[in-house]
């Protein structure tokens, strides 16, 4: 009797497992789906946008808030595709848009390297040349929206504009 009702405990959570999983499953599309949307319901943080503006090309301030533009709308668009979840938690959160500094162009390419190793969205900003900047010149690179200790792990180290 034991044997029984042990095997039937058994089986009756395994199909319970199944179900779940199965469910899971068919809401969010498929495994990676999942990890991703319980990895973003895992973070107890707000998000943010970081824009990191090179200051070794002394642009006006005019200039600056031009190219951040740029940035902000490059990657509000590619969040759009890639990780809408991610945006509307972004939008829901304040929208938060945080202007940092570099004084190099190794610098901004090796911190757009990081964040996209780490999955995060860039837009590295060039710039067209018909003004103050020679043309193609790299000027702002915007990390997220995501998590803002996400986004700290790439840019935590630089300071405020």
């Amino acid at each position: 009797m034991d044997l029984n009702f042990s095997f039937l405990t058994g089986l009756g959570c395994g199909i319970c497992i199944g179900i779940s999983l199965f469910a899971l499953k068919k809401y969010f599309g498929s495994v990676t789906e999942t990890a991703k949307a319980v990895k973003k319901f895992a973070s107890n943080s707000e998000y943010k946008l970081v824009l990191v503006v090179r200051t070794d090309l002394n642009m006006s301030k005019g200039k600056i808030a031009a190219q951040c533009g740029h940035a902000a709308v490059g990657a509000f668009e590619k969040a759009q595709k890639r990780d809408p979840d991610g945006l509307r938690c972004w939008q829901r959160t304040g929208q938060a848009k945080i202007a940092l500094k570099t004084d190099s162009l190794d610098d901004i390419m090796q911190i757009a390297d990081n964040a996209k190793k780490m999955g995060l969205i860039t837009s590295l900003i060039r710039d067209a040349g018909r003004t103050q900047i020679a043309a193609n010149s790299v000027t702002v690179l915007g990390v997220g929206p995501a998590p803002k200790d996400v986004v700290d792990k790439v840019t935590g180290h630089l300071k405020l504009l």
